[in-house]
C-alpha cells in the first residue's frame, strides 16, 4: 500500500443529532458515522472536509495518522477550564502545536511529522487510548502540555538553564504514555521527567467529604442543577475545586538536567539490554551444548551401525541424504576427538571419500568437516 490516511473524530459532551450526521454524510459517503463518532480511512484520494472546521462545529477529539509519518491530535476544551495563558509557558518554543478560541471553546491542535514506521498501523485504537487526556486537562492536569514541552527539550530548542514548567510528570497515566508513544517522544527523556511529580495527587474520602462540605449551599444547588441538565463537566469542576493542584512546590529541574538524566537512563537501558542479550546467549549456548551432548551420547550407544546409516543416506543420492550423512560424520568426528581415536575416524572418512569420489556434491559437503577429515 503506497498511501494510507486515517481520520477519527469523537464527540464527548453532546451527541450528534440527525441533522449533524446528515451534514457529515454529505462530506463522506463511506465514513462510519454514529451519534458520537466519525471514522474513515483513505488508500487513495483525500478527505474532503476541514478537520479544524469540524472540530469547531461538532467534535471534541480528532486523531489523524498517515503512513508517511504524519500524526495529529486535536482537542476541543471548554475555555472556562483552560485558557491560552494556561498553556503558553509550555508551547512557546513549539511550532507543531497551536491553540485558538472558537466560541466557548479552546481548540488545541498538535501536528507532528515522524519517520514512517516499519510496522503497519491502521490508526484504530489510538484515539480510545488518548481520549482520557481531555478529561484530565479539564480537571486541571496539564501534564499533556509538559510532554509537548519535552519535545522542544529533545530537539534542543529550550535553553539549558530553563526550568521545567511543572515539577515533573510522574507517575504517568496510561493515556500520557500513549500520547508519548503516538508522537514518538524520546522514551528516556519521558522517564527522566517522570522521576519527579505528584501526578497521583488525591484525597482520602474524609478529606474529599470535608472539601465538599466547604462548598456553599448555593453553589451546591447550582452544581446539582447542572447535573440534572446533563452537564458533562460538573465532576471535573469539583475535582478542580477540591483536589490538590498539580503545580506543587517541589524544586524545578532544568532542561540540561533532564537531558543529562535521559542520557544516563538511556545508557543504563543499553547496559541492561546488553546484560539481557548476554544472558540469553549463554542460555542458548548451554541448551545447545546440552542438546549436542545428548545427541553424541545417543550416537555412541548406536555403535558401528551409524556407519551403515551414513552409507544408506549417501545411497539416496540427493541433497537431504548427503546433509544427514555429513551431519552424522561431524558428530562422529567430535566423538573421535573426545576419545582420542581421530586416526580411526580419518581412515573411515578417507575410505568414504574414495568410494564416492564421483559424487561431486557429496565431496563438496565432506570438505566442510574438520581439517582431520579433509586429509
Amino acid at each position: 500500500m503506497s498511501e494510507y490516511q486515517y481520520y477519527e473524530f469523537q464527540v464527548i459532551d453532546r451527541p450528534l443529532d440527525r441533522r449533524a450526521q446528515d451534514a457529515l454524510r454529505s462530506i463522506s459517503s463511506r465514513a462510519r458515522i454514529t451519534a458520537t463518532s466519525f471514522t474513515n480511512h483513505y488508500e487513495w484520494g483525500d478527505f474532503k472536509g476541514d478537520p479544524s472546521k469540524l472540530m469547531e462545529r461538532w467534535f471534541d477529539l480528532h486523531l489523524y495518522l498517515a503512513n508517511w509519518g504524519t500524526r495529529r491530535l486535536m482537542m476541543r476544551l471548554p475555555k472556562r477550564f483552560l485558557s491560552q495563558a494556561d498553556i503558553d509557558a509550555f508551547l512557546r518554543e513549539i511550532d507543531w502545536a497551536e491553540a485558538w478560541i472558537s466560541g466557548d471553546h479552546l481548540i488545541v491542535d498538535i501536528h507532528r511529522e515522524e519517520e514512517p514506521e516499519d510496522d503497519w498501523d491502521d490508526g484504530s485504537g489510538h484515539l480510545a487510548a488518548l481520549a482520557p487526556l481531555r478529561a484530565d486537562v479539564i480537571s486541571g492536569d496539564l501534564r499533556l502540555f509538559y510532554l509537548l514541552w519535552l519535545t522542544a527539550v529533545e530537539e534542543e530548542l529550550v535553553p539549558d538553564d530553563e526550568a521545567e514548567p511543572l515539577p515533573g510528570i510522574g507517575p504517568l497515566t496510561g493515556a500520557l504514555e500513549a500520547f508519548a508513544g503516538f508522537f514518538g517522544i524520546d522514551a528516556d527523556l519521558v522517564a527522566a521527567a517522570a522521576e519527579s511529580g505528584n501526578g497521583d495527587a488525591a484525597l482520602s474520602k474524609d478529606a474529599l467529604r470535608e472539601g465538599l462540605a466547604a462548598i456553599s449551599a448555593r453553589k451546591k444547588t447550582e452544581l446539582l442543577l447542572r447535573v440534572a441538565e446533563d452537564d458533562a463537566h460538573v465532576a471535573a469542576e469539583l475535582r478542580r475545586r477540591i483536589l490538590p493542584r498539580r503545580t506543587g512546590s517541589a524544586p524545578r529541574r532544568t532542561a540540561a538536567h533532564l537531558r543529562r538524566r535521559a542520557q544516563e537512563i538511556g545508557e543504563e537501558r543499553e547496559r541492561a539490554e546488553a546484560r539481557r542479550r548476554e544472558a540469553e546467549r549463554r542460555q542458548k549456548t548451554k541448551e545447545a551444548e546440552k542438546t549436542r551432548r545428548a545427541r553424541l551420547d545417543a550416537l555412541k550407544r548406536r555403535g558401528a551401525g551409524v556407519w551403515r546409516e551414513i552409507e544408506e543416506e549417501i545411497g539416496r543420492r540427493n541433497a537431504s541424504g548427503y546433509d544427514r550423512a555429513v551431519n552424522l560424520l561431524a558428530d562422529l568426528e567430535a566423538l573421535a576427538a573426545e576419545e582420542g581415536n581421530q586416526h580411526d575416524f580419518c581412515s573411515r572418512l578417507a575410505a568414504i571419500r574414495a568410494r564416492h569420489e564421483t559424487k561431486a556434491k557429496l565431496i563438496e559437503r565432506l570438505s566442510r568437516l574438520g581439517q582431520s577429515g579433509g586429509k
